[in-house]
């Protein structure tokens, strides 16, 4: 750096230094400036000695609240005194579970509302798992029994209520709720037999007469369940679960399974309510009746849960006649739809198992259900072929009476087409039916005696169509490529696809698929076999070939022991047909027609009918 700058660098410092010391505060103002400075230090610190104040106010209040909550247990005393009056000792409680159990069932109690919390089926399985069936547990499960106390100036539920166990054994046990009120008491008792699924209860009042309100004549039982899902599909589950009831003076009914509804059961009293699952059910059934006042049941769908099927509940009286000393009894079933075993308790709780209707009930009471049960060691496909081959032997001669008129018609061919083309140039149906009607009666030929055959076996089919999907005995059977018979049996899952969901399903099942392709097979050789039928009802030729196509959409989706029945039904009628086909000439057919031909030909009243029927129309015609 050259002198010129130094010097210019010099007289720039000189000059700054100069300003700050003309433009500095005077003495004057830095005392004014300390003098506000320790000003605010002082407000400072006055507002931190007011807000410590405040903390230590505050701090005392709490200690003195929390002294308060701590000295307020006489308080709260009074106030359950108040609320609860002479129910405040079983008020306070512990939570305890108490298990009663036999070879059949596991039951946990609860000693809050002294309530049945869980039951287990020990021989059976949910879909997929090894442990036993839980038939509910406590998350899914209410049971409470609903008090109007003191002239109805209080109303209690036992569910609030801790019991003590007074006597405990492995199959049974006592609790009480016990009162302020030395003497009363109410009591439940829950005790099981050996091999049962039958727990018996009973409600026991001691002393009660003047806490229960004296303006009730009965006290209202509420039972309310979710169903768990136990099956491998949910949704036919939720088209099977529902409410059976029966009253004393009706026979046994539901609510439909399809249907959410509230009924009423005020008309009679009520002999039992059975919760029913698709292959198991929870009943209470009374050891007299449940009074009719204000009972209802009440089912609820669930249709986006993957958990639960349906909620489930009902309320029902019991009998109160306000003495010191006085009981009810009822009885739990929890175990599984079987025919057999809910028969054997009686009170026709074997209602529960859909079995059909009038007649058909009959053939699945009297032959499905006895050889299901009798055969119960083998595998259940063997005994629905088993069972196969029964329903055929026993329908043999119909099916030789069907062949019959089938062969016959067959070999009057001959004389039906020259009728055919008798009038094919000059059509006259009226005409052509009664020379045809009249060949007929001639050769000795019921045209609808293959027809009514058929006929007598729909009872059958119907009444295993009922039964089959709902027989406890197939559930979880396997057969063949079925896991489980009870239900349909899937080749292909493929998913949704709009339309054919809702028409057929998101699923092939190969015991439908065999159904379907083994009825076609047999349509088109009955169709065969009776021609004639064909040409003058072309409309009912049409509806042979679609009902297969209806049954397969509806079978697709259906138990594949039933499609297994159909399926073998069909097959062994194939080899019937091949038997008597080997065995009947149709060369003596036709000679034994050609001889009734030659004899004065006789008119049966059904024919007579027929053929003034006829006659009429064409009158009406040429009119």
């Amino acid at each position: 750096m050259d002198k010129k700058s130094l010097i210019g660098l010099g007289l720039i410092a000189g000059i700054l230094g100069i300003w700050l010391y003309i433009s500095g505060p005077s003495k004057e103002t830095i005392a004014r400036n300390k003098a506000i400075k320790d000003s605010i230090a002082l407000v400072q610190q006055k507002e931190q000695a007011e807000l410590m104040a405040k903390d230590a106010a505050v701090k005392k209040v709490a200690d003195t609240l929390k002294q308060t909550v701590v000295l307020s247990d006489s308080v709260k005393t009074a106030l359950l005194n108040d609320q609860y009056k002479d129910f405040t000792p079983a008020s306070i409680g512990k939570e305890e579970s108490f298990i009663i159990e036999n070879e059949n069932i596991k039951a946990t109690i609860l000693n809050k509302g002294a309530q049945l919390i869980k039951v287990e089926l020990k021989k059976y399985h949910r879909s997929g798992k090894t442990e036993p069936l839980i038939l509910f547990d406590r998350d899914s499960l209410n049971f409470a029994l609903k008090l109007n106390a003191y002239d109805r100036s209080r109303i209690f539920s036992t569910d609030s209520f801790y019991f003590k166990s007074v006597k405990q054994t492995a199959t049974g046990i006592d609790l009480k709720l016990e009162t302020s009120k030395p003497g009363s008491y109410i009591e439940f008792s829950y005790s099981l037999k050996p091999n049962d699924y039958m727990i018996s209860s009973e409600i026991r009042f001691v002393g009660m007469q003047n806490i229960i309100s004296q303006t009730e004549d009965q006290l209202q039982l509420n039972w309310a369940m979710l169903y768990p899902s136990q099956e491998k599909y949910i949704r036919l589950e939720k088209k099977a679960a529902t409410i059976y009831f029966k009253q004393t003076i009706n026979s046994p009914d539901y609510i439909n399974a399809l249907k959410d509804e509230e009924k009423e059961l005020n008309d009679a009293d009520i002999k039992w309510v059975a919760f029913k699952q698709q292959y198991f059910n929870s009943a209470i059934i009374a050891n007299n009746s449940f009074a009719k006042a204000g009972s209802f049941i009440k089912t609820s769908s669930r249709p986006n849960s993957e958990t639960v099927v349906k909620a489930v509940s009902a309320e029902v009286g019991v009998p109160y006649q306000h003495l010191p000393n006085e009981k009810f009894g009822f009885k739990f079933y929890f175990g599984p739809n079987d025919y057999n075993i809910l028969k054997g308790y009686g009170d026709d709780l074997e209602n529960i198992v859909p079995t059909g209707w009038s007649i058909f009930s009959y053939i699945n009471k009297w032959m499905v259900i006895p050889l299901f049960d009798s055969l119960n060691f083998m595998n259940m496909g063997i005994v629905i072929l088993i069972l196969t081959l029964i329903v055929k032997i026993v329908l043999l001669p119909i099916a030789y009476k069907t062949y019959m008129s089938g062969a016959r018609m067959r070999v009057l061919k001959p004389e039906t087409d020259a009728l055919a083309a008798k009038y094919e140039k000059t059509p006259d149906p009226m005409k052509k039916q009664q020379e045809q009607m009249a060949l007929y009666r001639k050769a000795g030929v019921n045209p609808l005696s293959g027809c009514f055959p058929l006929l007598l076996q729909f009872p059958i089919l119907i009444a295993l169509f009922a039964f089959i999907p709902a027989a406890i005995q197939l559930r979880q059977q396997s057969f063949l490529w079925a896991t489980d018979l009870s239900t349909y049996d899937t080749i292909w899952d493929f998913g949704f696809v709009p339309f054919i969901n809702w028409a057929y399903g998101d699923h092939v099942s190969l015991f439908a698929l065999l159904m379907f392709v083994s009825t076609l097979v047999y349509t088109y050789m009955n169709s065969s076999m009776m021609p004639q039928q064909n040409n003058q009802m072309p409309g009912m030729k049409f509806m042979m070939y679609f009902m297969p196509v209806i049954f397969l959409a509806v079978m697709n989706d259906y138990a594949a022991g039933l499609s297994w029945y159909y399926f073998l039904a069909n097959m062994f009628t194939f080899l019937q047909n091949w038997i008597m086909k080997k065995i009947i000439s149709d060369a003596k057919i036709r000679a034994q027609l050609e001889a009734n031909m030659k004899k004065p030909a006789k008119v049966s009243n059904f024919q007579k009918r027929l053929e003034d029927m006829a006659k009429q129309r064409q009158q009406l015609n040429k009119k």
